[in-house]
């Protein structure tokens, strides 16, 4: 009996993987097929596709939307962006803060300030000790906590995230991770903890450019990190993170594999919730200062306005990298998540301020100087988590 033709595709659609995507579309290397498309978009093109609702995807319209000739529609696009982002979350933005728990790490990346090869002073937190820097945030206000840490996987292992993770849910609503690849099984175990959320970024879907920036350690292995957000999909994770670095590679290409990227884990994991963060190169120490592909504040406001005219649900999270007025200009347009006064260093909120940064902050506000801001905008500052206390009613 012959298969129907949707039955056929979607069977197609289910043998697909991120590999295969991003390589048949050529966005994981030799990308100029993509840049001479982005460059031969046309007025006309940007105008027929903002007649379109908003919040439709196709590499085919975000192309339009990243390119050199829509930088001339950033007002049209910011109006629909606004007023789809309300539409869709409200006039509430979302606050988190990250606790870092260690700075040590086997890496060698040549942007990060944790490398492995650079002499700086390192820390591991204790339970005690990271409890003690949670207390501080707690008390701030923020019950959504991002745990990060350097790839230091005989320190910060399953067990202690598991341990940590048992004693942070009675003060926290919400908690995720920004650590290094794990094990399905590891993502199933900690997501029993009580950590729903993980964040993970690519830092670039070029793979050359990534052999550049990655010299040595388990970060090299370009292919076991793009298949990490499988794995923890796969786990049941809640809450699924990603981003690239800004100032890797061409921001326009990076921006047309991510979103691929996000499209098929919204396709195959339909119960998680995708967003996108976007972390640009900041100073760190002993690490070069000039980079091939900086990006403009301008360029970046369309990367983020296009994708949310893409992608309606998608959560847009802006961190402290940022500066406070950069971030108060986007936080009305599209952004759903901020962080505020974010501590960089493992112990940085109170035992061990001396502890290497793995980047310069920009934003130095207080939580509740944030909070006010968001305020005075006409806006709801959120430092609770409600789909948690939802989903465990249901």
């Amino acid at each position: 009996m012959n298969k129907s033709p949707a039955r056929a595709k979607e069977l197609m659609r289910l043998q697909e993987n991120i590999h295969s995507i991003l390589s048949e579309s050529q966005l994981d290397k030799d990308r100029k097929r993509w840049t001479d498309i982005l460059n031969s978009v046309t007025d006309q093109d940007v105008e027929r596709e903002l007649s379109i609702s908003a919040g439709k995807f196709s590499p085919e319209r975000l192309a339009v939307l990243v390119s050199p000739a829509a930088e001339d529609y950033l007002e049209q696009m910011a109006q629909q962006a606004r007023q789809l982002t309300i539409q869709r979350f409200g006039r509430t933005i979302q606050l988190y803060a990250p606790l870092y728990v260690s700075n040590v790490c086997i890496n060698r990346c040549k942007y990060c300030g944790y490398n492995e090869s650079i002499d700086v002073p390192r820390t591991r937190l204790t339970i005690e000790q990271a409890l003690a820097d949670a207390d501080v945030i707690a008390a701030e206000g923020f019950r959504h906590l991002l745990l990060v840490s350097g790839e230091d996987k005989k320190f910060v292992s399953t067990d202690y995230l598991c341990e940590l993770a048992g004693k942070l849910r009675a003060k926290f609503s919400s908690l995720s991770i920004e650590i290094y690849p794990m094990t399905q099984a590891e993502y199933s175990s900690v997501l029993s903890a009580g950590i729903d959320g993980v964040t993970l970024y690519q830092e670039t879907y070029d793979r050359d450019v990534y052999a550049e920036y990655h010299l040595a350690g388990p970060k090299a292995d370009y292919d076991s990190r793009l298949e990490a957000p499988d794995r923890f999909a796969s786990a049941g994770m809640r809450r699924i993170g990603l981003g690239v670095l800004l100032g890797l590679a061409d921001w326009r290409t990076e921006t047309l594999a991510m979103a691929q990227h996000a499209e098929y884990l919204m396709k195959k994991y339909w119960r998680s919730q995708v967003s996108f963060s976007f972390p640009r190169i900041r100073p760190a120490t002993n690490i070069q200062s000039q980079w091939p592909h900086l990006v403009s504040d301008a360029n970046m406001v369309q990367m983020m306005l296009a994708l949310r005219l893409c992608f309606a649900d998608a959560g847009i999270v802006l961190s402290t990298r940022e500066n406070a007025a950069f971030r108060d200009h986007l936080m009305n347009l599209c952004v759903t998540r901020l962080s505020a006064g974010s501590k960089t260093n493992p112990g940085g909120y109170g035992s061990e301020k001396d502890a290497a940064e793995q980047f310069q902050i920009a934003d130095d506000r207080t939580p509740h100087e944030v909070a006010e801001m968001i305020r005075s905008k006409g806006y709801e500052a959120v430092w609770k988590d409600w789909d948690v206390s939802f989903n465990k009613l249901g």
